[in-house]
This record gives structure tokens, sequence and C-alpha cells, in this order.
């Protein structure tokens, strides 16, 4: 791990809460890669991580085998772990079964959601055009991550949800990349909106083609992002 500057971790505070250790060190170390603050192919340090953390190796040790399960981490036996590099296979796959969940809970809420779901929704479509106009693209992503997770709250498909996000970490690790450039940012919020104006409107086939049109977005940003940072990706 030399080099790395440990700054650049999501958080800095001691993991103190001897209950949460483990689950709070995989969640940092989570986010560190799918924002790309730990780049493919980077080499982690248990040791180092474990001081930086003020905890001991075990849970190190833990959320690297966690990670290794979510495929973001390669244990190499005498070699050491590494962040895996980006598979353009699994990201196709996770985009297939990502769009097969989302679009039957769209039509779903397009039938159920409430009005105050709704507002909720338009709510944070507008502080998504406030971090755009910002530059905030971690804080856009993260309002990206709510809107579809409230419409599946709004249904009652949480449990749907969580497969979701068990599913899209290597997704994700495309959405940091394709942002700004590759995914103008103004095309994310006029596809929510479509989705949003659909579900309002209680037209769920509406509804399933404005949800078709977005996720299919990093399909086309994929291969010119595999192209340009062709040391982060791997067939």
């Amino acid at each position: 791990m030399t080099g790395f500057d440990f700054a650049t971790l999501p958080n800095q505070t001691p993991l103190a809460r001897p209950s949460s250790v483990g689950a709070r060190v995989y969640e940092l170390l989570r986010n560190a890669i799918v924002q790309l603050q730990l780049r493919p192919g980077h080499a982690l340090s248990e040791a180092e991580l474990a001081g930086h953390l003020g905890v001991s190796r075990q849970p190190v040790r833990e959320a690297f085998i966690k990670l290794s399960e979510a495929g973001l981490v390669e244990i190499r036996p005498q070699r050491g772990t590494f962040v895996r590099l980006i598979s353009k296979r699994e990201v196709e796959n996770a985009q297939f079964l990502r769009e097969a969940i989302e679009v039957a809970i769209v039509r779903k809420a397009a039938g159920q959601a409430s009005t105050e779901r709704i507002g909720e929704l338009r709510e944070i479509v507008e502080q998504q055009r406030k971090t755009a106009l910002k530059g905030d693209h971690s804080g856009f992503l993260r309002l990206d991550e709510l809107f579809h997770q409230v419409i599946a709250a709004s249904v009652g498909c949480d449990d749907a949800w969580r497969v979701l996000d068990s599913l899209k970490a290597q997704m994700d690790r495309v959405r940091y990349l394709s942002l700004p450039n590759a995914t103008p940012i103004e095309i994310i919020i006029e596809q929510h909106s479509k989705i949003l104006d659909a579900v309002e409107a209680k037209a769920p086939d509406k509804a399933e083609t404005a949800m078709h049109e977005h996720l299919r977005e990093i399909l086309k940003s994929l291969p010119m992002l595999a192209e340009e940072k062709y040391d982060y990706f791997t067939e």
C-alpha cells in the first residue's frame, strides 16, 4: 500500500465501537474502492489499514474476506491483497440483473407510489440539480442511489433493493468513472425526471421504457471507459 494517501479515505474517525467495527471497516473500504479512492490493482496492507483506522488486524482481515466475496478485492496467497480490476463481463451481467429487477419495481411504483413518496423523489431530483451545479460528483451519485432506493421503498421492495445493492459494486465503479464526461449529468437528471413523471402519471409502460433507457446508459459509456482507463479493466 506504499504511496497511498490515507486522507483520501471517506472517514478518518477511529472505529471505537466493538460491535460495529467489522461492519464499519467493510463499509469504509467498500466506499473507497467503489469511489476509486483505492484504485483497481492497488495493493492493500492489512497492517497499515488497521493502524490508520485504530483497530486490530482482525476486522480488517474480515473486511478483506467480505470484499473478496463481493468481487472487489483479490486475496492472493503469499502475495497479498489487491483491489480487483473491473470486469466488463461482470458489469454487463450486473446491469442485466439490475434492469430486470428495477423495471419490475418501477411498474409497481407507477400504480402504487404515494403522493408523499413522489414529493420525496421530486426533492431528490432537485437536489441533484444543485449538486451538479456545484460539480459535486460524489454527492450527485449518492442522490442517484437514493432516487432508486426510494422508488423501491415506495412499494415495499426494500429486500429487492438489498439484493441489487449486493450486485452492483462493479457497476458503481464504472458510474464514478463515467462522470462528468462519459455520461453527462444533465442526461441523468432528464432521465430521472422522465421516470418520475411516468410514475406520477400512473403510466407503467412509460415508466418501464424510461427505466430501460436510464439503466442502459452505462452500456454506452463502458466501451469508451475501458479503452481510456485500460489499466483499470480486465476482460
